[in-house]
């Protein structure tokens, strides 16, 4: 049985083979077989057929093959999806730390006397901005709507300050040098300031101004509960919000990290130096702030990793290959396919920054262009979510300017990434991408992570979560500690007897 499905399996394995479609099983067995065919003629029932017993029994293991091989395919999606979060842990664990660190030592509200033109310097401003702020998609385009409100230009803010806080934040690049490599995490920075200023360039040049003082008019109208921390949107119906009061003043927080984040005395000068760099109040704020932004992005990276891992086991190469294989290879026409394809992808994916570069790996194990790839990064910005908060927050109008100048920010910075980094050799090999910390290092960094980013949650909790964490976990420490202190026992007694003290 399991000969007349070869095609489709290891030599050794019945695992699928790489690149071979599971939906082609069927095709795949040997019809032929008078194993699996022992009785090819079907009785006619009117416009219908009914196979003999054997031809039954045939078509039974059939689908039982099928059904087995779905199976392991789902198996090594969920293994290839762990395998990546696991290389992946301890950089998203420092990335969010010196992002949470970043946000509580600069004055988000300083932000706009630096934003209020839109020339070159400000844009600059936007950019580096962005780059210390938060990598959550969502995040970042409510601060930018804050900032806007304030009076930031639509070049400064719309453009520059929010594609840089979610594509040139530190823990994108560290995600994107592990599973990708040196290479893509150097195009991303080069690219994403290509893609800065070509968004500068539509909203200085091609946006007209009435265009801005209508969306500022209209941002500045919405009526809606904000996060007290983030500004996102807080429905008191929503399940997720959470109400506290302070000083008598009720406030809204669109998630539990938001709340453990927020300060009521934010308005605190922010500082870079000197002894209130040390204050315990202002790290604990900054545990807080990291936390927030794991609160609101894990789900986003989780999904990206599962749905990267599906993909790779489950989709063919052939598949791929016929979605983006438009033009023959190394030509302006594959090039140009690509990069507005990945584009494309990036717009229908629905994953955050850093939850799709999982996603991304996936297409360029399966050829897809260096700057396809980069390209579909640079479109997270796009996802239908996103530009549906656009026309909410802006009017559908300058909803529509937002997404066009991303999208071409997106396909520029793809195609000028994948002929400079091809004209200076740069584009690593499909197979010799990723692998930049080796397992040993990666074990060894996951494991002092981990008890770091335990820390933080315990810090940013409240007091009461905090004895109410301790009460549960009291028990089970003890029981380690007890079972561990009877191990230690045995063992000495183990080396008394061998005469060893």
């Amino acid at each position: 049985m399991l000969s007349a499905i070869h095609p489709l399996t290891d030599a050794s394995s019945i695992a699928p083979a790489a690149g071979q479609p599971l939906a082609a099983l069927s095709l795949a067995i040997d019809h032929s077989d008078p194993a699996l065919w022992p009785l090819p003629a079907a009785r006619p029932i009117g416009t219908a057929a009914v196979a003999q017993t054997g031809g039954g029994l045939a078509l039974a293991a059939r689908l039982v093959g099928l059904l087995g091989a779905f199976l392991l395919g789902l198996f090594e999606g969920v293994a290839i999806a762990a395998r990546m979060a696991w290389d992946t842990w301890w950089a998203l664990v420092l990335g969010f730390t010196i992002t949470g660190a970043v946000q509580e030592f600069v004055a988000e509200e300083r932000l706009t006397d630096y934003l209020g033109d839109d020339g070159w310097r400000e844009i600059g401003y936007g950019t580096v901005f962005g780059a210390s702020s938060s990598s959550c998609s969502f995040s970042a385009v409510a601060t930018t709507r804050t900032l806007f409100t304030k009076g930031a230009s639509a070049a400064a803010s719309l453009g520059a300050f929010q594609f840089a806080s979610t594509d040139l934040v530190l823990e994108l690049a560290l995600v994107v040098t592990i599973l990708l490599g040196w290479q893509f995490a150097a195009a991303e920075i080069v690219g994403g300031l290509v893609a800065v200023a070509v968004v500068a360039v539509v909203y200085r040049r091609f946006v007209p101004e009435s265009w801005v003082d209508r969306a500022r008019t209209h941002a500045r109208a919405l009526e809606e509960i904000e996060c007290a921390t983030c500004g996102m949107a807080a429905e008191p119906t929503d399940a997720d919000t959470v109400v506290r009061e302070f000083d008598g003043e009720r406030r809204y927080f669109c998630c539990g990290g938001c709340r453990g984040a927020y300060d009521p005395g934010d308005d605190r000068e922010a500082v870079t130096a000197g002894p209130a760099l040390l204050e315990a109040d202002r790290w604990r704020a900054a545990t807080a702030n990291a936390i927030r932004e794991w609160d609101m992005l894990w789900r986003d990276i989780a999904l990206g990793f599962l749905i990267a891992g599906l993909l790779a086991a489950l989709v063919p190469t052939a598949w791929w290959t016929a979605l983006f294989g438009v033009g023959a290879e190394g030509t302006v026409l594959r090039s140009v396919s690509n990069v507005v394809l990945g584009a494309v992808v990036g717009v229908v994916t629905f994953l955050c920054s850093v939850g799709n570069v999982p996603f991304a790996v996936v297409l360029w194990d399966n050829g897809v262009s260096f700057g396809g790839v980069l390209a579909f990064i640079f479109a997270d910005l796009l996802i239908l979510p996103l530009v549906r908060t656009y026309r909410r927050y802006y009017g559908t109008r300058m909803a529509l300017a937002i997404f066009v100048a991303f999208f071409l920010a997106a396909v520029v910075a793809g195609l000028v990434v994948e002929f400079v980094f091809g004209g200076l050799g740069l584009v690593p090999a499909h197979s010799a991408a990723g692998g930049s910390a080796s397992g040993t290092f990666t074990t060894l960094f996951n494991v002092v992570a981990t008890p770091i980013l335990a820390i933080q949650v315990y810090v940013a909790l409240d007091p009461e979560q905090r004895v109410r964490l301790g009460n549960r976990l009291a028990p089970h420490v003890a029981g380690v500690l007890y079972h561990a202190h009877k191990a230690l026992e045995r063992v000495a007694y183990a080396l008394e007897d061998r005469g060893l003290e």
